[in-house]
């Protein structure tokens, strides 16, 4: 079986204290919940978390979704979102299988960023390091009006941005990752095709405004 290794990059600084990381944990918890009834996510999709705050940490290794265990996270810190990239290409490298001649790989990894502050640490050395692993799409999100949105539009070109970081939008922000998983495992196990842009994901709620 092929699998779907799905990274999401979220940011735990000090910003995030309060309502919006929890949000971020009630999201994660929900986002799990819907994939475990969809059989097709059940077979395909395996989460991996990354937080970033004064460093990066990978709190729960790449993990299939009946046996993931969320790990309780608390809002602290700085926003090294470049050690957290620098991680990212780390794992990719060791927790996802390349194809080779006498096997199909996994399927490239889709990747979600959160944050909703602008980085304290050299970002660019870390998205060097990842330009240079099979890196699949990433999708970036600015969440509320301390995120800069530029920044990770020179990550990818796929960025959305959440006017507010309250928990109503970040749930919002979950419900939608969660549908692009879903869609995503389809999609592969059933045409093979891999995605390449926000365009083949589900169009995103309201309140999601995607950075043109």
């Amino acid at each position: 079986m092929r699998r779907l290794p799905v990274y999401l990059l979220l940011d735990t600084s000090g910003s995030m204290t309060g309502e919006p990381i929890e949000a971020v944990k009630n999201g994660v918890q929900m986002m799990l919940h819907s994939l475990r009834q969809n059989p097709q996510a059940i077979e395909t999709a395996y989460v991996s978390i990354i937080t970033f705050d004064n460093e990066a940490k990978q709190i729960v290794p790449l993990t299939d979704l009946a046996s993931f265990q969320m790990v309780d996270i608390k809002a602290q810190s700085t926003t090294s979102m470049g050690a957290a990239l620098s991680l990212l290409a780390d794992r990719m490298e060791t927790e996802i299988t390349k194809t080779t001649t006498e096997q199909k790989g996994d399927w490239k990894p889709l990747t979600f960023i959160m944050t909703d502050g602008i980085p304290t640490d050299d970002w660019q050395l870390g998205f060097n390091k990842l330009k240079q692993v099979n890196k699949g799409l990433i999708v970036g999100c600015a969440a509320g009006s301390g995120a800069d949105d530029k920044i990770l539009k020179q990550i990818t070109n796929s960025v959305v941005r959440l006017d507010n970081a309250d928990s109503e939008s970040i749930s919002k922000f979950f419900q939608w990752v969660t549908a692009s998983i879903s869609t995503t495992s389809t999609k592969v196990e059933e045409t093979g095709i891999e995605l390449s842009g926000l365009d083949q994901l589900p169009p995103p709620p309201s309140e999601l405004v995607i950075v043109s």
